[in-house]
């Protein structure tokens, strides 16, 4: 049986998820705040400078959703949670620090979509969004005594092949963008295919599994 080294006892589960929730919420508010036109515009510029604005809101549409999946994702990551240990909580960290940062490459994409570069900066960074997801999930799956007593092997594992999925179109749109950064932003599309596996019903597995 599994013995955390360096638990962290005084961090519950409801304490880092709701700290959590504080930061998607303050990444996707500061989204907004790059939609501007300028002051004091004559009225015959206003809807130019509306048009201009356009991608801005795209990309702030585009990263509104992803961020929405990202903490639907990660509050179905945390109903596994029973307990925390410092790798959970270190990757956790990790996580929220790039959700923090998202702003940033949405900025990119909205003012430089078009180049290769700002299509893998953004695809590479929710890629690793989804890959400490994922690993999280990980993290549960092979140490049993840290996830809630009524919570199944199979449930994790199914939590586990979502974020893979998720992690794994992105990381691969990063390459693709050398050859065209729009194919890139259609192969994101494929992250839908992460429901197909959680649609069909598995039974659920017993812990005594081997977790090494």
């Amino acid at each position: 049986m599994y013995r955390p080294r360096h638990p962290a006892p005084t961090v519950t589960p409801e304490r880092l998820l709701a700290f959590g929730d504080a930061v998607f919420a303050i990444a996707i508010t500061l989204l907004a705040l790059d939609i501007n036109v300028p002051n004091g515009l004559p009225e015959g510029q206003v809807g130019e400078a509306l048009r201009d604005v356009l991608p801005d809101v795209g990309a702030f549409l585009l990263s509104f959703s992803v961020i929405g999946l990202l903490w639907l994702a990660h509050h179905r990551m945390f109903a596994l949670v029973g307990r925390i240990d410092r790798p959970l909580l270190y990757l956790y960290f990790a996580l929220l620090a790039d959700v923090a940062a998202l702003p940033f490459p949405t900025r990119l994409v909205s003012e430089y979509g078009d180049t290769a570069v700002a299509t893998a900066v953004y695809g590479g960074v929710i890629g690793l969004a989804s890959l400490l997801t994922t690993g999280m999930a990980y993290h549960l799956l092979r140490h049993p005594e840290l996830r809630k007593p009524d919570v199944p092997m199979a449930r994790a594992r199914r939590t586990v092949l979502e974020g893979s999925i998720v992690a794994v179109v992105f990381a691969t749109s990063v390459p693709m963008t050398l050859v065209s950064p729009t194919a890139a932003k259609y192969w994101w599309l494929l992250i839908l295919l992460r429901h197909f596996p959680l649609n069909r019903e598995t039974p659920d597995e017993d812990d005594t599994a081997p977790t090494a």
